[in-house]
């Protein structure tokens, strides 16, 4: 069996300098780098470790940003076989992924695709994106005793979530971001809540008053609902 090694590498929100000192080495030491691939093209944690890349070999692994199941194990799949193929060469793996990899990630899929092989594998943890936004917004996660939940809000989850005491990050929201708003005023609970959009990307934006809310946002965006807020 090979040698090499697949590393998970979280690279953060989107600030270069969040990196940790541990995924800039790992990243400079492996021979390859991978990265995910979505339909529309998006490299975000490409563009964010770019740096430290260099000019050595990237993998894109095309990741459709769909909800099909059966689409969505091709790929990762796929993906395991050609890193694998990297790795009997003797060639370490840096697959690339957005905040941290245990967190929501489609690294993870991968890693434990490789590892249930036989190959070697390591998780490199990364900040979170929840806690850079809320380190933007100037204000702390939990207290004391208080509880955090993280609730993927695309995904169904959301009155259920919310109806757990304690403060709620909101992860995954995309064009739903909007019912989700309208649901916190419907609980009388907006006046808690703020985004963070590409939080540490170019075009930052931060939303205290969802209530201005006309358009659905992006991708990389985040709803913090801080318990006893008001």
């Amino acid at each position: 069996m090979s040698k090499a090694k697949l590393y998970g590498v979280g690279v953060g929100p989107g600030d270069p300098e969040l990196l940790t000192a541990k995924a800039i080495r790992v990243i400079r030491e492996c021979a390859v780098v991978a990265v995910p691939q979505s339909g529309a093209g998006d490299q975000a944690a490409l563009t964010i470790a770019a740096e430290y890349i260099g000019d050595k070999p990237v993998l894109h692994c095309d990741m459709p940003m769909t909800r099909d199941k059966a689409a969505r194990d091709a790929s990762h799949d796929r993906a395991a076989d050609e890193i694998c193929a990297l790795l009997d060469e003797g060639r370490d793996v840096a697959f690339l992924t957005l905040g941290d990899p245990t967190v929501y990630s489609t690294c993870w899929y991968v890693v434990k695709r490789v590892a249930a092989r036989g190959y070697e594998t390591e998780l490199v943890p990364g900040v979170p994106s929840f806690c850079a936004a809320a380190a933007a917004l100037g204000r702390a996660l939990c207290e004391d005793g208080e509880m955090l939940h993280i609730i993927p809000a695309s995904h169904g989850a959301v009155d259920e979530g919310l109806d757990l005491a304690g403060s709620k990050v909101l992860m995954k929201a995309g064009k739903s971001i909007l019912e989700v708003r309208d649901k916190l005023a419907a609980r009388g609970e907006l006046q808690d809540a703020a985004l963070v959009e590409r939080c540490g990307m170019k075009g930052q934006r931060i939303v205290t008053d969802l209530s201005t809310m006309d358009d659905p946002t992006g991708y990389f965006s985040i709803i913090l609902v801080k318990e006893g807020q008001a």
